[in-house]
């Protein structure tokens, strides 16, 4: 009889030293959805090089705020690099959005960027390119690997704390040294 995983649904998960693929290296994913068909997050720590001023500029927004045009754009992950996503605090009208946890949303259409470029949306944002997607039991085996670990998450983690500064905050919150993780597992 297989055990069935409890839902990683907003938590993150931790990279390891074992991670060596550019986009997952020292990365913090929060995680949106996790079932036996999948996983789906994004990576909440690792910044493009363009700003928020830039992709309204592709959109065709006018957006007059200097703060707000100078917000990061991070990298989701390395899947449709193309699409955007606004994880955010404050529920809103948008078409395409997704409450993932109690006070933290999940928007991936124009209408909320709109918004925020005219200072009708959230507050607490971050705007992503692309996510991270697992097919089904694909993240089970790299969490049987240790190249994740889980941490619980909340919005001080995502939106208030320095994008270098996350990894460490959620992994000092497991209390223990990395040192002592093993690069391999065992079946007991």
């Amino acid at each position: 009889m297989e055990q069935q995983q409890p839902s990683l649904v907003d938590k993150c998960l931790i990279a390891t030293p074992s991670i060596r693929d550019p986009i997952f290296a020292s990365s913090l994913v929060y995680m949106c959805e996790h079932n036996e068909n999948g996983s789906m997050g994004l990576v909440v720590n690792q910044e493009t090089a363009q700003v928020l001023g830039d992709i309204f500029e592709q959109l065709d927004i006018k957006c007059n705020d200097s703060d707000i045009n100078h917000q990061p754009v991070y990298i989701g992950g390395p899947v449709q690099l193309e699409q955007g996503f606004i994880l955010h605090t404050q529920a809103g009208p948008w078409q395409n959005s997704v409450e993932i946890a109690k006070g933290i949303h999940l928007t991936s259409s124009v209408d909320i960027l709109q918004a925020i470029a005219d200072k009708r949306g959230p507050t607490e944002y971050l705007v992503m390119l692309g996510f991270s997607g697992w097919a089904s039991g694909q993240l089970e085996s790299e969490l049987q690997q240790n190249a994740w670990l889980t941490s619980s998450c909340d919005a001080d983690l995502l939106f208030h704390q320095k994008p270098e500064d996350k990894w460490q905050i959620a992994f000092d919150s497991l209390g223990f040294d990395i040192n002592m993780l093993s690069p391999v597992s065992g079946n007991a």
